[in-house]
């Protein structure tokens, strides 16, 4: 049976991450607070920022402006979305 953490995100208990996401005391904190599920989401928006406002990870700026999103996605604030993006639900 997989471990559980209760989510910050969905403030629900669900499947924990098997091992912390980032390295240091932040990802011990998002392992022991961030589900299984919501790091996947986390993942999926991530990646929508990444390449539509074409984010060079080499960037301290860019890196800065992705943590800042992540914590404000983990704590249900408003985030910075993909311009132009349509979730697969609404596409026509």
């Amino acid at each position: 049976m997989p471990q559980t953490v209760f989510c910050r995100k969905y403030q629900q208990e669900l499947e924990a991450l098997p091992f912390p996401p980032l390295p240091g005391k932040q990802g011990q904190e998002i392992q022991a607070t961030v589900s299984k599920q919501a790091w996947e989401d986390w993942q999926a928006l991530q990646t929508r920022l990444i390449n539509e406002k074409h984010l060079n990870m080499l960037d301290p700026e860019a890196r800065a402006y992705l943590m800042e999103q992540m914590q404000r996605f983990f704590d249900n604030q408003e985030t910075d979305q993909a311009e132009g993006y349509v979730p697969p639900t609404q596409a026509t």
